[in-house]
């Protein structure tokens, strides 16, 4: 009798991977200033500072319902279903860092996501625990100690940045995977 092979797991991370973090921050700058920001104005810097008023970031991720509201990133619910047909997936969030935001994400995932049992839902403090075969994350700070192959989901920020896999959508990273099995 052949052995069961041990299925290939990836980590998956929740904003700016499956949530459009950075719509939603343009639209509630807007909101809240009344001034457009144009997203190819953000390319190259860092969230925190993509905005002229320096403290908008970390105000509207401490705000009741910045996380439940989250946009979908297109693609990310078909992909993750694909995914999840040949690899453990698992999704992971540092969702710590805002403690608001544990029960918004987890109302998100049940809206979005019904499909992706709660044994397989991290939030965490930091990623470095985590030790899946693959993460894929937007944020350098967590790809730069991961001990399985990182992969970089493409988000404004992170653009100049090359020393990890680049995947810019959800196709190109179910095209990446399909070459796995």
């Amino acid at each position: 009798m052949e052995k069961d092979k041990k299925r290939i797991s990836i980590a998956v991370d929740m904003d700016g991977v499956l949530a459009d973090t950075e719509t939603h921050f343009i639209r509630y700058y807007e909101k809240e200033t009344g001034e457009k920001i144009d997203p190819d104005s953000m390319k190259g810097i860092p969230e925190n500072e993509a905005f002229p008023d320096k403290t908008a970031v970390q105000r509207f991720v401490r705000m009741p319902g910045f996380f439940r509201t989250l946009p979908l990133i297109p693609g990310g619910v078909d992909a993750i279903r694909t995914l999840m047909e040949d690899f453990d997936v698992y999704i992971v969030s540092a969702a710590m860092e805002f403690p608001l935001s544990l029960f918004e994400k987890k109302e998100w995932l049940e809206e979005y996501f019904p499909f992706i049992s709660w044994q397989h839902i991290v939030f965490c403090g930091d990623k470095r625990i985590i030790r899946t075969d693959y993460l894929i994350d937007d944020h350098l700070k967590n790809l730069d100690h991961f001990q399985g192959v990182s992969i970089m989901f493409t988000a404004s920020h992170n653009i100049h940045y090359s020393h990890h896999q680049r995947l810019n959508n959800w196709e190109e990273i179910v095209q990446y995977f399909k070459k796995l099995c």
